[in-house]
């Protein structure tokens, strides 16, 4: 397995689509439908925020995104929403994602999302890409890696606590769980 920082231009597809695989069942209701949710991903996924697991043979396994003060690894303003959902429907869309948003934090390295594919899970792409943000924070002079995961998502919530992730705390979300489909985010840390 390779590991590198940023996303080669060859895995932009790849990359949205594994992205909407992962997070689509939290955002469909404010992103969808697919087709422009998938249009809205391709256009604002940012590679030089994001760590690539790719096999041998060079297919993409897996993404780590981390966020930063220059931005994250999907992120677009209201032009870009409008752009692909239109003035009315970009506004409400903008509205919604922004009851989400968490500030970006200076103290710890954000990690923004984790994703493999499936036919590659199980076979170590999220720890490897786990130890590659770590490396990256370490790199960049950070002494913890901050990372939020939902109620919805024990999986993932077990590998962090696996490789040695810490709950601070966790936030339940009240009414927005019917539009998000989760009830709470936990925020976890590691040192590096």
């Amino acid at each position: 397995m390779k590991i590198t920082v940023g996303i080669p231009p060859q895995d932009r597809e790849e990359a949205a689509s594994l992205y909407w695989e992962a997070f689509g069942k939290k955002l469909g209701f404010t992103m969808g439908p697919k087709y422009q949710a998938m249009m809205f991903v391709r256009s604002v996924l940012r590679p030089d925020h994001g760590i690539c697991a790719h096999d041998d043979n060079g297919k993409l396994l897996g993404i780590a995104g981390f966020k930063t003060v220059h931005g994250s690894l999907v992120e677009g303003d209201f032009s870009d929403m409008r752009r692909v959902y239109g003035w009315v429907s970009g506004s409400i869309r903008m509205s919604l994602l922004a009851l989400l948003e968490k500030d970006f934090e200076n103290e710890r390295f954000l990690m923004d999302g984790l994703f493999v594919a499936p036919e590659a899970r199980g076979m170590g792409v999220g720890t490897a890409l786990l130890d590659a943000v770590i490396d990256e924070a370490k790199r960049r002079g950070y002494a913890q890696v901050r990372l939020d995961v939902v109620d919805t998502n024990p999986r993932a919530k077990a590998l962090y606590r696996h490789v040695g992730f810490k709950e601070l705390k966790t936030v339940k979300i009240g009414p927005l769980k019917h539009i998000f489909g989760f009830s709470a985010s936990t925020t976890m840390v590691r040192d590096v």
